[in-house]
Protein backbone atom coordinates (compact mmCIF):
# COMPACT_ATOMS: atom_id res chain seq x y z
CA UNK A 1 0.00 0.00 0.00
CA UNK A 2 0.78 3.39 -0.97
CA UNK A 3 -0.47 5.58 2.13
CA UNK A 4 0.02 9.51 0.56
CA UNK A 5 -1.66 12.58 0.56
CA UNK A 6 0.48 13.55 -2.69
CA UNK A 7 -1.37 12.39 -5.83
CA UNK A 8 1.89 12.68 -7.86
CA UNK A 9 4.19 10.29 -5.97
CA UNK A 10 1.64 8.28 -5.55
CA UNK A 11 1.64 7.54 -9.18
CA UNK A 12 5.31 7.47 -9.79
CA UNK A 13 5.63 5.04 -6.87
CA UNK A 14 3.10 2.94 -8.37
CA UNK A 15 4.43 2.53 -11.83
CA UNK A 16 8.02 2.14 -10.70
CA UNK A 17 6.83 -0.32 -8.49
CA UNK A 18 4.19 -2.27 -10.53
CA UNK A 19 6.41 -2.32 -13.29
CA UNK A 20 8.59 -4.61 -11.10
CA UNK A 21 5.69 -6.99 -10.42
CA UNK A 22 4.24 -5.57 -7.13
CA UNK A 23 0.94 -5.29 -6.29
CA UNK A 24 -0.01 -1.98 -5.19
CA UNK A 25 -3.39 -0.08 -3.57
CA UNK A 26 -3.00 4.09 -2.94
CA UNK A 27 -4.99 5.26 -0.49
CA UNK A 28 -4.88 9.40 0.54
CA UNK A 29 -5.93 9.39 3.99
CA UNK A 30 -5.55 7.43 7.08
CA UNK A 31 -9.30 6.56 6.98
CA UNK A 32 -8.82 4.94 3.17
CA UNK A 33 -6.11 3.44 4.35
CA UNK A 34 -7.07 1.74 7.92
CA UNK A 35 -10.28 0.40 5.31
CA UNK A 36 -7.83 -1.25 2.80
CA UNK A 37 -5.95 -3.27 5.87
CA UNK A 38 -9.54 -3.96 7.45
CA UNK A 39 -10.39 -6.05 3.53
CA UNK A 40 -6.73 -6.69 2.33
CA UNK A 41 -3.58 -8.98 4.00
CA UNK A 42 -0.61 -6.43 3.40
CA UNK A 43 2.98 -7.30 3.32
CA UNK A 44 4.14 -3.80 3.05
CA UNK A 45 3.15 0.25 3.48
CA UNK A 46 5.03 2.94 2.00
CA UNK A 47 3.30 5.55 4.93
CA UNK A 48 3.49 9.03 5.20
CA UNK A 49 4.36 10.69 8.39
CA UNK A 50 1.60 13.51 8.16
CA UNK A 51 -1.60 12.66 6.98
CA UNK A 52 -4.80 15.29 6.21
CA UNK A 53 -6.91 13.43 8.68
CA UNK A 54 -4.14 11.87 10.87
CA UNK A 55 -0.79 11.06 12.47
CA UNK A 56 1.26 9.01 10.42
CA UNK A 57 3.47 7.63 13.80
CA UNK A 58 -0.27 6.48 15.32
CA UNK A 59 -1.33 4.87 12.13
CA UNK A 60 1.65 3.10 12.36
CA UNK A 61 1.17 1.33 15.54
CA UNK A 62 -2.14 0.66 14.58
CA UNK A 63 -1.48 -1.26 11.63
CA UNK A 64 1.33 -2.99 13.52
CA UNK A 65 -1.41 -4.17 15.96
CA UNK A 66 -4.04 -5.54 12.78
CA UNK A 67 -1.76 -7.38 11.33
CA UNK A 68 1.84 -7.60 13.33
CA UNK A 69 4.38 -8.77 10.04
CA UNK A 70 3.56 -6.08 7.83
CA UNK A 71 6.58 -3.69 6.80
CA UNK A 72 6.13 -0.10 7.23
CA UNK A 73 8.58 2.39 5.44
CA UNK A 74 7.68 5.91 6.46
CA UNK A 75 7.96 8.76 4.41
CA UNK A 76 7.90 12.57 4.86
CA UNK A 77 9.60 15.55 3.81
CA UNK A 78 10.26 17.13 7.24
CA UNK A 79 12.31 14.46 8.59
CA UNK A 80 14.46 14.89 11.89
CA UNK A 81 16.19 12.69 14.17
CA UNK A 82 13.63 12.35 16.93
CA UNK A 83 11.02 11.38 14.51
CA UNK A 84 12.73 8.97 12.83
CA UNK A 85 13.87 7.47 16.59
CA UNK A 86 10.34 7.73 17.11
CA UNK A 87 9.12 5.80 13.95
CA UNK A 88 11.87 2.85 14.50
CA UNK A 89 10.52 2.84 18.40
CA UNK A 90 6.67 2.38 16.89
CA UNK A 91 7.87 -0.49 14.79
CA UNK A 92 8.77 0.47 11.31
CA UNK A 93 10.99 -0.68 9.42
CA UNK A 94 13.19 2.39 7.94
CA UNK A 95 12.84 5.80 7.70
CA UNK A 96 13.07 7.92 4.21
CA UNK A 97 12.86 11.47 3.53
CA UNK A 98 11.10 13.04 0.29
CA UNK A 99 12.29 13.61 -2.41
CA UNK A 100 13.68 9.92 -2.09
CA UNK A 101 15.81 8.26 -4.56
CA UNK A 102 13.78 5.45 -6.58
CA UNK A 103 16.73 3.07 -6.29
CA UNK A 104 17.20 3.22 -2.66
CA UNK A 105 13.69 2.73 -2.27
CA UNK A 106 13.39 -0.33 -4.17
CA UNK A 107 16.46 -1.97 -1.99
CA UNK A 108 15.07 -0.98 1.03
CA UNK A 109 11.55 -2.05 0.06
CA UNK A 110 13.06 -5.51 -0.82
CA UNK A 111 15.09 -5.52 2.23
CA UNK A 112 11.88 -4.97 4.45
CA UNK A 113 9.84 -8.10 2.63
CA UNK A 114 12.98 -10.54 3.05
CA UNK A 115 12.23 -9.50 7.04
CA UNK A 116 8.75 -10.24 6.81
CA UNK A 117 10.14 -14.08 5.36
CA UNK A 118 12.61 -14.48 7.59
CA UNK A 119 9.50 -13.40 10.51
CA UNK A 120 7.14 -15.69 8.98
CA UNK A 121 9.48 -18.72 8.61
CA UNK A 122 10.53 -18.59 11.84
CA UNK A 123 6.78 -18.24 12.90
CA UNK A 124 6.41 -21.52 11.17
CA UNK A 125 9.38 -23.79 12.70
CA UNK A 126 7.32 -22.76 16.24
CA UNK A 127 4.65 -23.77 14.65
CA UNK A 128 6.45 -26.97 13.88
CA UNK A 129 6.83 -27.87 17.24
CA UNK A 130 3.58 -26.79 18.70
CA UNK A 131 1.90 -28.80 16.03
CA UNK A 132 4.02 -31.96 16.89
CA UNK A 133 2.89 -31.65 20.50
CA UNK A 134 -0.38 -30.09 19.82
CA UNK A 135 -2.84 -31.59 21.92
CA UNK A 136 -6.62 -31.91 21.18
CA UNK A 137 -9.31 -33.93 23.11
CA UNK A 138 -10.06 -36.89 20.94
CA UNK A 139 -10.97 -39.40 23.62
CA UNK A 140 -10.54 -43.03 22.11
CA UNK A 141 -8.41 -46.06 22.18
CA UNK A 142 -10.56 -48.54 20.12
CA UNK A 143 -9.03 -49.59 16.99
CA UNK A 144 -11.26 -47.92 14.71
CA UNK A 145 -10.37 -44.21 16.45
CA UNK A 146 -6.48 -44.78 16.75
CA UNK A 147 -6.46 -45.48 13.05
CA UNK A 148 -8.75 -42.69 12.42
CA UNK A 149 -6.51 -40.38 14.47
CA UNK A 150 -3.16 -42.05 12.45
CA UNK A 151 -5.22 -41.24 9.17
CA UNK A 152 -6.10 -38.23 10.29
CA UNK A 153 -2.22 -37.30 11.13
CA UNK A 154 -1.21 -38.05 7.90
CA UNK A 155 -3.71 -36.10 5.60
CA UNK A 156 -3.37 -32.92 8.19
CA UNK A 157 0.18 -32.20 6.15
CA UNK A 158 -1.37 -32.32 2.68
CA UNK A 159 -3.64 -29.45 1.56
CA UNK A 160 -5.93 -32.27 -0.03
CA UNK A 161 -9.95 -31.39 0.50
CA UNK A 162 -11.38 -33.53 3.06
CA UNK A 163 -14.78 -34.65 3.48
CA UNK A 164 -15.83 -35.53 7.23
CA UNK A 165 -18.88 -38.00 6.62
CA UNK A 166 -20.43 -39.48 10.25
CA UNK A 167 -23.97 -39.09 11.87
CA UNK A 168 -24.62 -36.20 13.67
CA UNK A 169 -22.95 -35.78 17.07
CA UNK A 170 -20.05 -38.38 16.38
CA UNK A 171 -17.70 -35.24 16.42
CA UNK A 172 -16.90 -34.21 13.06
CA UNK A 173 -15.94 -30.47 13.69
CA UNK A 174 -13.53 -31.84 16.35
CA UNK A 175 -11.24 -33.43 13.34
CA UNK A 176 -11.88 -30.90 11.30
CA UNK A 177 -10.03 -28.77 14.11
CA UNK A 178 -7.50 -31.63 14.27
CA UNK A 179 -7.12 -31.45 10.35
CA UNK A 180 -5.97 -27.78 11.16
CA UNK A 181 -4.19 -27.81 14.57
CA UNK A 182 -1.73 -30.59 12.99
CA UNK A 183 -0.95 -28.78 9.72
CA UNK A 184 1.42 -26.30 8.77
CA UNK A 185 -1.74 -24.12 8.42
CA UNK A 186 -2.15 -24.17 12.23
CA UNK A 187 -0.38 -20.93 12.85
CA UNK A 188 -2.97 -19.35 10.67
CA UNK A 189 -7.22 -18.60 10.83
CA UNK A 190 -9.33 -21.67 11.76
CA UNK A 191 -12.87 -20.33 10.36
CA UNK A 192 -16.29 -22.74 10.60
CA UNK A 193 -19.27 -22.28 9.18
CA UNK A 194 -22.35 -24.26 9.77
CA UNK A 195 -23.89 -24.44 5.97
CA UNK A 196 -27.07 -25.31 7.46
CA UNK A 197 -27.43 -22.32 10.06
CA UNK A 198 -27.85 -19.50 7.45
CA UNK A 199 -30.28 -18.44 5.21
CA UNK A 200 -29.77 -18.86 1.47
CA UNK A 201 -29.95 -15.39 0.97
CA UNK A 202 -27.23 -14.61 2.77
CA UNK A 203 -24.89 -17.63 2.22
CA UNK A 204 -22.66 -16.19 -0.84
CA UNK A 205 -22.10 -12.86 1.83
CA UNK A 206 -21.37 -14.62 4.22
CA UNK A 207 -18.83 -16.89 2.16
CA UNK A 208 -17.35 -14.66 -0.30
CA UNK A 209 -18.62 -11.18 1.55
CA UNK A 210 -19.45 -7.78 0.02
CA UNK A 211 -19.11 -4.31 -0.65
CA UNK A 212 -20.36 -1.07 0.51
CA UNK A 213 -23.94 -0.88 -1.58
CA UNK A 214 -24.03 -4.17 -2.89
CA UNK A 215 -27.70 -4.81 -1.31
CA UNK A 216 -30.00 -2.89 0.95
CA UNK A 217 -28.70 -3.24 4.46
CA UNK A 218 -24.70 -3.28 3.35
CA UNK A 219 -23.84 -0.63 4.87
CA UNK A 220 -20.14 -1.11 5.11
CA UNK A 221 -17.67 -3.46 3.15
CA UNK A 222 -17.56 -7.04 4.65
CA UNK A 223 -15.15 -9.57 4.66
CA UNK A 224 -16.19 -12.95 4.04
CA UNK A 225 -15.03 -16.36 5.36
CA UNK A 226 -12.87 -17.61 2.36
CA UNK A 227 -10.85 -13.97 2.60
CA UNK A 228 -10.65 -14.74 7.02
CA UNK A 229 -9.26 -18.01 6.01
CA UNK A 230 -6.28 -17.06 3.55
CA UNK A 231 -3.63 -19.51 4.28
CA UNK A 232 -5.49 -21.53 6.95
CA UNK A 233 -8.44 -23.81 7.04
CA UNK A 234 -12.37 -23.11 6.14
CA UNK A 235 -14.92 -25.57 7.74
CA UNK A 236 -18.03 -26.09 5.96
CA UNK A 237 -19.99 -28.30 8.29
CA UNK A 238 -23.45 -29.69 6.91
CA UNK A 239 -22.09 -28.87 3.30
CA UNK A 240 -25.09 -30.80 2.00
CA UNK A 241 -27.38 -27.84 2.99
CA UNK A 242 -25.95 -25.75 0.40
CA UNK A 243 -27.62 -24.22 -2.06
CA UNK A 244 -27.23 -25.44 -5.41
CA UNK A 245 -26.46 -21.91 -6.90
CA UNK A 246 -23.84 -21.70 -4.59
CA UNK A 247 -22.16 -24.72 -4.93
CA UNK A 248 -21.01 -23.58 -8.50
CA UNK A 249 -19.26 -20.65 -6.81
CA UNK A 250 -17.96 -22.31 -4.42
CA UNK A 251 -16.51 -25.42 -6.93
CA UNK A 252 -15.16 -22.66 -9.35
CA UNK A 253 -13.23 -21.00 -5.47
CA UNK A 254 -12.01 -24.45 -4.97
CA UNK A 255 -10.66 -24.97 -8.59
CA UNK A 256 -8.67 -21.37 -8.82
CA UNK A 257 -8.50 -20.27 -5.56
CA UNK A 258 -10.45 -16.97 -6.86
CA UNK A 259 -13.51 -15.23 -6.20
CA UNK A 260 -15.67 -12.20 -5.97
CA UNK A 261 -17.18 -10.12 -3.51
CA UNK A 262 -21.07 -9.45 -3.96
CA UNK A 263 -21.11 -6.36 -5.64
CA UNK A 264 -17.47 -5.98 -7.17
CA UNK A 265 -16.32 -7.23 -9.94
CA UNK A 266 -12.80 -7.71 -9.02
CA UNK A 267 -11.18 -11.10 -8.84
CA UNK A 268 -9.53 -12.03 -5.20
CA UNK A 269 -7.28 -15.16 -4.99
CA UNK A 270 -6.99 -16.87 -1.45
CA UNK A 271 -5.13 -20.19 -0.76
CA UNK A 272 -7.78 -21.49 2.23
CA UNK A 273 -8.04 -25.45 2.76
CA UNK A 274 -11.40 -26.33 2.30
CA UNK A 275 -12.55 -28.88 4.86
CA UNK A 276 -16.39 -29.73 4.70
CA UNK A 277 -18.56 -32.36 7.12
CA UNK A 278 -21.73 -34.31 6.01
CA UNK A 279 -24.37 -36.64 7.92
CA UNK A 280 -26.19 -36.96 4.59
CA UNK A 281 -25.61 -39.34 1.55
CA UNK A 282 -23.58 -37.40 -0.57
CA UNK A 283 -24.30 -39.98 -3.40
CA UNK A 284 -27.47 -40.35 -3.12
CA UNK A 285 -28.14 -36.21 -3.17
CA UNK A 286 -26.21 -36.15 -6.77
CA UNK A 287 -28.22 -38.81 -7.28
CA UNK A 288 -31.44 -36.42 -6.58
CA UNK A 289 -29.91 -34.13 -8.08
CA UNK A 290 -29.35 -31.90 -4.82
CA UNK A 291 -25.79 -31.89 -5.28
CA UNK A 292 -23.64 -31.22 -7.93
CA UNK A 293 -21.42 -34.75 -8.83
CA UNK A 294 -18.60 -32.05 -10.08
CA UNK A 295 -18.80 -30.52 -6.53
CA UNK A 296 -18.81 -34.18 -4.60
CA UNK A 297 -16.07 -35.25 -6.66
CA UNK A 298 -13.45 -31.77 -5.70
CA UNK A 299 -14.85 -32.45 -2.12
CA UNK A 300 -13.99 -35.77 -1.64
CA UNK A 301 -9.88 -35.90 -2.04
CA UNK A 302 -9.90 -37.46 1.35
CA UNK A 303 -12.68 -38.96 3.09
CA UNK A 304 -12.61 -39.36 6.59
CA UNK A 305 -15.47 -41.73 8.17
CA UNK A 306 -16.67 -41.10 12.04
CA UNK A 307 -17.89 -43.98 13.44
CA UNK A 308 -20.79 -44.11 15.56
CA UNK A 309 -20.32 -44.69 19.40
CA UNK A 310 -22.09 -47.32 18.94
CA UNK A 311 -19.60 -48.99 16.79
CA UNK A 312 -17.26 -48.37 19.02
CA UNK A 313 -18.60 -49.52 22.59
CA UNK A 314 -15.16 -49.38 24.79
CA UNK A 315 -14.46 -46.11 24.69
CA UNK A 316 -18.11 -45.00 26.02
CA UNK A 317 -16.63 -45.35 29.56
CA UNK A 318 -13.55 -43.48 28.46
CA UNK A 319 -15.08 -40.84 27.58
CA UNK A 320 -17.78 -40.61 30.12
CA UNK A 321 -14.95 -40.03 32.46
CA UNK A 322 -13.68 -37.07 30.59
CA UNK A 323 -16.88 -35.10 30.49
CA UNK A 324 -17.09 -35.64 34.19
CA UNK A 325 -13.42 -34.22 34.64
CA UNK A 326 -14.09 -31.71 32.38
CA UNK A 327 -17.68 -30.90 34.32
CA UNK A 328 -15.94 -31.16 37.90
CA UNK A 329 -13.37 -28.05 37.12
CA UNK A 330 -16.37 -26.12 36.67
CA UNK A 331 -16.70 -25.95 32.62
CA UNK A 332 -19.96 -26.48 30.74
CA UNK A 333 -20.44 -29.75 28.71
CA UNK A 334 -21.87 -29.16 25.34
CA UNK A 335 -22.74 -25.37 26.26
CA UNK A 336 -25.26 -26.75 29.17
CA UNK A 337 -25.26 -25.94 32.85
CA UNK A 338 -22.29 -26.23 34.85
CA UNK A 339 -22.68 -28.81 37.34
CA UNK A 340 -24.06 -28.15 40.70
CA UNK A 341 -22.20 -27.42 43.65
CA UNK A 342 -20.66 -29.95 45.75
CA UNK A 343 -18.92 -30.94 48.92
CA UNK A 344 -15.43 -29.70 48.70
CA UNK A 345 -13.03 -32.58 47.74
CA UNK A 346 -15.96 -34.78 46.60
CA UNK A 347 -15.26 -36.65 43.27
CA UNK A 348 -18.48 -37.82 41.50
CA UNK A 349 -18.32 -41.47 39.78
CA UNK A 350 -20.29 -43.50 37.85
CA UNK A 351 -22.23 -46.25 40.08
CA UNK A 352 -21.45 -49.75 38.48
CA UNK A 353 -24.88 -49.90 37.49
CA UNK A 354 -24.65 -46.64 35.55
CA UNK A 355 -21.80 -48.15 33.63
CA UNK A 356 -23.22 -51.28 32.53
CA UNK A 357 -26.25 -49.66 31.20
CA UNK A 358 -24.29 -46.71 29.11
CA UNK A 359 -22.39 -50.07 27.74
CA UNK A 360 -25.68 -51.74 26.79
CA UNK A 361 -27.30 -48.45 24.80
CA UNK A 362 -26.89 -47.48 21.80
CA UNK A 363 -26.32 -43.37 21.94
CA UNK A 364 -28.26 -42.48 18.72
CA UNK A 365 -27.08 -39.06 19.64
CA UNK A 366 -23.67 -40.73 19.65
CA UNK A 367 -20.96 -38.64 21.79
CA UNK A 368 -23.08 -35.32 21.50
CA UNK A 369 -25.52 -37.47 23.85
CA UNK A 370 -23.36 -39.22 26.15
CA UNK A 371 -21.80 -35.50 27.54
CA UNK A 372 -25.42 -34.16 28.17
CA UNK A 373 -26.11 -37.57 30.04
CA UNK A 374 -22.80 -37.03 31.88
CA UNK A 375 -24.21 -33.31 32.68
CA UNK A 376 -27.63 -34.42 33.57
CA UNK A 377 -26.13 -37.09 35.73
CA UNK A 378 -24.00 -34.36 37.53
CA UNK A 379 -26.94 -32.15 38.18
CA UNK A 380 -28.81 -34.63 39.22
CA UNK A 381 -26.89 -36.50 41.76
CA UNK A 382 -27.45 -36.31 45.00
CA UNK A 383 -24.01 -37.50 46.28
CA UNK A 384 -20.43 -38.70 45.06
CA UNK A 385 -22.09 -41.19 42.48
CA UNK A 386 -24.67 -41.28 39.35
CA UNK A 387 -26.85 -43.77 39.56
CA UNK A 388 -29.73 -44.91 36.64
CA UNK A 389 -32.07 -42.96 37.83
CA UNK A 390 -29.79 -39.53 37.42
CA UNK A 391 -28.96 -40.00 33.85
CA UNK A 392 -32.78 -40.86 32.74
CA UNK A 393 -34.84 -39.88 35.58
CA UNK A 394 -37.80 -41.10 33.15
CA UNK A 395 -37.14 -44.74 33.64
CA UNK A 396 -36.00 -45.03 37.27
CA UNK A 397 -33.75 -47.66 38.57
CA UNK A 398 -34.78 -49.77 36.21
CA UNK A 399 -31.77 -51.17 33.47
CA UNK A 400 -34.12 -53.51 31.46
CA UNK A 401 -36.45 -50.49 30.46
CA UNK A 402 -33.95 -48.53 29.68
CA UNK A 403 -32.69 -51.14 27.12
CA UNK A 404 -36.27 -51.75 25.84
CA UNK A 405 -37.73 -48.66 26.47
CA UNK A 406 -35.23 -46.21 24.80
CA UNK A 407 -35.01 -44.92 21.33
CA UNK A 408 -32.81 -47.55 18.77
CA UNK A 409 -32.29 -50.99 20.53
CA UNK A 410 -29.15 -52.50 20.17
CA UNK A 411 -28.54 -53.35 16.36
CA UNK A 412 -26.67 -56.23 17.16
CA UNK A 413 -29.44 -57.97 19.51
CA UNK A 414 -31.63 -57.32 16.91
CA UNK A 415 -29.80 -58.82 14.17
CA UNK A 416 -29.30 -62.18 15.95
CA UNK A 417 -33.59 -62.01 16.34
CA UNK A 418 -34.63 -64.13 12.76
CA UNK A 419 -38.10 -64.09 12.40
CA UNK A 420 -38.95 -66.99 14.40
CA UNK A 421 -37.78 -65.64 17.70
CA UNK A 422 -39.46 -62.34 17.24
CA UNK A 423 -42.41 -64.21 16.54
CA UNK A 424 -42.23 -66.49 19.43
CA UNK A 425 -41.63 -63.21 21.60
CA UNK A 426 -44.55 -61.26 20.20
CA UNK A 427 -46.90 -64.84 21.22
CA UNK A 428 -45.55 -65.00 24.44
CA UNK A 429 -46.55 -60.51 25.10
CA UNK A 430 -49.50 -62.00 23.19
CA UNK A 431 -50.62 -64.32 25.78
CA UNK A 432 -48.97 -62.20 29.27
CA UNK A 433 -51.42 -59.49 27.75
CA UNK A 434 -54.52 -61.06 26.34
CA UNK A 435 -57.17 -59.43 28.28
CA UNK A 436 -55.33 -56.33 27.66
CA UNK A 437 -56.39 -55.69 24.03
CA UNK A 438 -53.98 -55.64 20.37
CA UNK A 439 -50.17 -57.06 21.57
CA UNK A 440 -49.12 -53.60 19.84
CA UNK A 441 -51.28 -51.05 21.36
CA UNK A 442 -48.56 -49.90 23.91
CA UNK A 443 -46.37 -49.33 20.95
CA UNK A 444 -45.20 -45.98 19.46
CA UNK A 445 -43.87 -45.25 16.30
CA UNK A 446 -40.32 -44.26 15.29
CA UNK A 447 -41.98 -40.87 14.27
CA UNK A 448 -43.84 -40.58 17.60
CA UNK A 449 -40.81 -41.39 19.24
CA UNK A 450 -38.96 -38.43 17.75
CA UNK A 451 -41.85 -36.10 17.88
CA UNK A 452 -42.10 -36.57 21.69
CA UNK A 453 -38.12 -36.29 22.63
CA UNK A 454 -38.43 -33.17 20.05
CA UNK A 455 -41.60 -31.59 22.57
CA UNK A 456 -39.75 -32.86 25.46
CA UNK A 457 -36.61 -31.13 24.65
CA UNK A 458 -38.19 -27.84 23.07
CA UNK A 459 -39.75 -28.23 26.80
CA UNK A 460 -36.72 -28.16 28.72
CA UNK A 461 -35.04 -25.46 27.07
CA UNK A 462 -38.37 -23.06 27.55
CA UNK A 463 -38.64 -23.13 23.19
CA UNK A 464 -35.24 -21.82 22.61
CA UNK A 465 -35.13 -23.53 19.11
CA UNK A 466 -31.45 -22.84 18.76
CA UNK A 467 -30.93 -24.63 21.88
CA UNK A 468 -32.97 -27.43 21.42
CA UNK A 469 -31.78 -27.91 17.40
CA UNK A 470 -28.01 -28.33 19.45
CA UNK A 471 -29.34 -30.67 21.88
CA UNK A 472 -31.08 -32.39 19.68
CA UNK A 473 -27.81 -32.60 17.29
CA UNK A 474 -29.66 -30.83 14.11
CA UNK A 475 -29.44 -27.90 12.51
CA UNK A 476 -32.30 -25.22 13.28
CA UNK A 477 -33.28 -25.13 10.05
CA UNK A 478 -33.86 -29.11 10.20
CA UNK A 479 -35.78 -28.23 13.37
CA UNK A 480 -38.36 -26.07 11.79
CA UNK A 481 -38.60 -28.88 9.77
CA UNK A 482 -39.59 -31.32 11.62
CA UNK A 483 -42.03 -28.67 13.32
CA UNK A 484 -43.80 -28.41 10.40
CA UNK A 485 -43.85 -32.56 9.79
CA UNK A 486 -45.44 -32.79 12.76
CA UNK A 487 -47.89 -30.23 12.83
Amino acid sequence: MILDDEEDLRSILAQRLGRRGYEILEAATAQEGMALLQETIFEAVLLDIRLPDGDGLQLLQAMKKRQPDLQVIMLTGHGTLESAIEAMKAGAYDYLTKPCNLSELEITLQKALEQRKLLVENTGLRQVVHRQNAQLPIIGDSEKMRSLKEMTRKIAQTDTPVLLQGESGTGKELFARALHVWSPRSSQAYIPLNAGAVHETLMESELFGHEKGAFTGANAVKLGLVEMADQGTLFLDEIGEMPLNLQVKLLRFMETGEFRRVGDNRLRRVNARIVTATNRNLPEEVEAGRFRKDLYYRLTGMVLHIPPLRERKGDILQLAEHFLRTGQRGHTLQGGNPAQERSPGQIIQLAPEAQEALLAYDFPGNVRELAHLMERGMILAEGPLIRIRDLWPEHGEGRSSIQTELPLPDEERAAEMDEKSIKTERQGDQAEQENQGDVLAGYLTLAEIEKDYILATMKKVDGNKARAARLLGISVRNLYRKMEEYS
